[in-house]
């Protein structure tokens, strides 16, 4: 997998990658590939917020694989900054090649760089290969997770 670039989005990445939040039944359910307005607003308020990293990863001038990595200062635990990891997605095809701990393995490097002393994701209960396959990265399910809709 020498070939592959892990960088930050574009703009001219966007189509890719809603196409890929779109790739599976929860996200069909709420991505809107065909209309990349919402996209491009929420890109311009990530790009602003220096704590927000998105990023790609681009083989051969294609975009295979995304997620976001949001790095929260805070005062419990001592306080200690950690980073969430957001939206990871791998292209169809690229799948079962080692791509999505490649882009888990990024977000714990960079998380180390940024001085995060825990790393955590959320991951829809129904996403069971996802769990194991973060369980088998070293990521514990400790904690349950709420969300309220506004």
């Amino acid at each position: 997998m020498s070939d592959l670039e892990i960088r930050p989005v574009t703009q001219d990445d966007l189509p890719a990658v809603v196409a890929m939040l779109a790739d599976d039944p929860l996200g069909a359910q709420r991505e809107s590939p065909d209309d990349l307005g919402p996209y491009r607003a929420a890109f311009q308020r990530v790009a602003d917020d220096p704590n927000q990293h998105v990023v790609v990863a681009v083989r051969e001038g294609r975009v295979v694989g995304t997620l976001q990595l949001t790095v929260v200062p805070g005062l419990s635990r001592r306080g200690t900054t950690r980073s969430i990891i957001e939206s990871v997605r791998v292209h169809g095809d690229e799948r079962g090649n080692g791509l999505g701990t490649r882009l888990i393995q990024w977000a714990v490097d960079e998380s180390r760089r940024q001085d995060c002393r825990l790393v955590q994701l959320t991951s829809d209960i129904t996403r069971e290969d996802a769990h194991r396959f973060y369980e088998r990265l070293g990521f514990t399910a400790s904690h349950v997770g709420f969300k309220l809709a506004l």
